[in-house]
C-alpha cells in the first residue's frame, strides 16, 4: 500500500518510480485521475527522455478537447511492484496522470476529513 498527499486543490497525489528504458529510475508525484480511463498520461517531452518503445497513437476524448495520444511501452513501480503498461503521451499533459485501470487490482482509500488517502492491493 502507498500512502499518498492531497494536493493544493484536493488531487490526489501519490509517489511512484518510472523506470526508463536504460534502468535509469526516477521518482515523481502522479495524480490520480479517475477521469482519465487508461493507466498513466504523460507529457511528450518527458517519454521522448525515457526512451520506451513507441507501440501506436490513439485518439480520445479529453476535457478539454479530442486529443491523439503516442501509446509507448513503459515501465512503472508503484507499492515495489514493476508493471509494464502503455502509456499515452501528447505535447500539453502538464501533470503525470494515473488512470482509473489502476483501480482494477488496487484500493483506493479518500478520506479527505481524516487526511487518509491510499492506494493499495485489493484485499
Amino acid at each position: 500500500m502507498i500512502e499518498g498527499k492531497f494536493g493544493d486543490n484536493e488531487e490526489l497525489i501519490f509517489p511512484i518510480e518510472i523506470i526508463a528504458a536504460e534502468g535509469l529510475e526516477f521518482e515523481i508525484d502522479a495524480i490520480l485521475d479517475t477521469g482519465f480511463s487508461e493507466w498513466l498520461a504523460i507529457d511528450k517531452q518527458d517519454v521522448d527522455e525515457l526512451g520506451w518503445l513507441y507501440v501506436t497513437n490513439q485518439s480520445m476524448q479529453t476535457a478539454r478537447r479530442f486529443d491523439k495520444f503516442d501509446i509507448y511501452l513503459g515501465k512503472v513501480r508503484i507499492d515495489k511492484q514493476e508493471f509494464d503498461i502503455p502509456v499515452h503521451a501528447a505535447i500539453g499533459v502538464t501533470d503525470i496522470l494515473l488512470g482509473r485501470k489502476w483501480l482494477r487490482n488496487r484500493q483506493l482509500v479518500v478520506d479527505m476529513a481524516s487526511g487518509v488517502l491510499t492506494l493499495g492491493e485489493n484485499p
